[in-house]
C-alpha cells in the first residue's frame, strides 16, 4: 500500500470494497490509482472501465506527477 499526497487521496487510492472484486462495478471507489504506470484518473461508472486521468489531487491540490518525476 502507498503512501498519497494528502489523507482523503490516501483512502480513495487505497480504497478496497467488500462487496465489488473489480472496482469499476463499485459506485463508492471513485478514484483508481495503477501502480504499474504510477497514475491516477476518476472512474467512469458507465458500465465500462472507462477513467479520466488526473494530474492533481481533487482534495488538496498537490500535483500528483510529482511521485514519477521524483523517482
Amino acid at each position: 500500500m502507498k503512501n498519497h499526497c494528502c489523507n482523503d487521496m490516501d483512502y480513495h487510492a487505497n480504497f478496497k470494497c467488500n462487496l465489488h472484486d473489480n472496482p469499476f462495478d463499485c459506485p463508492d471507489q471513485i478514484i483508481i490509482y495503477d501502480v504499474s504506470n504510477d497514475d491516477y484518473g476518476l472512474i467512469i461508472h458507465d458500465g465500462g472501465s472507462s477513467r479520466i486521468g488526473i494530474d492533481y489531487c481533487p482534495w488538496c491540490g498537490s500535483r500528483l506527477q510529482c511521485l514519477r518525476e521524483n523517482k
